[in-house]
């Protein structure tokens, strides 16, 4: 399970304390992972939010 804005969509970090989102402060919910990757470690900002996957070469992975 992850916690995920439901304004925003960030994927909060499951240390993230509280219920609010930190970026725009919308309510967390919860929903199944729509990836289970244990290969890489998820990269987290000083809010707490999970950072988008980086192509080795650049630019974003995102899911479609």
């Amino acid at each position: 399970m992850e916690r995920v804005c439901s304004s925003c969509h960030a994927v909060a970090a499951e240390e993230t304390k509280g219920d609010w989102c930190p970026a725009c402060g919308g309510a967390l919910v919860e929903r199944a992972a729509l990836v289970e990757s244990a290969r890489v470690k998820p990269e987290i900002d000083h809010r707490g939010i999970v950072l988008p996957r980086r192509h080795a070469v650049g630019g974003i992975i995102s899911p479609q």
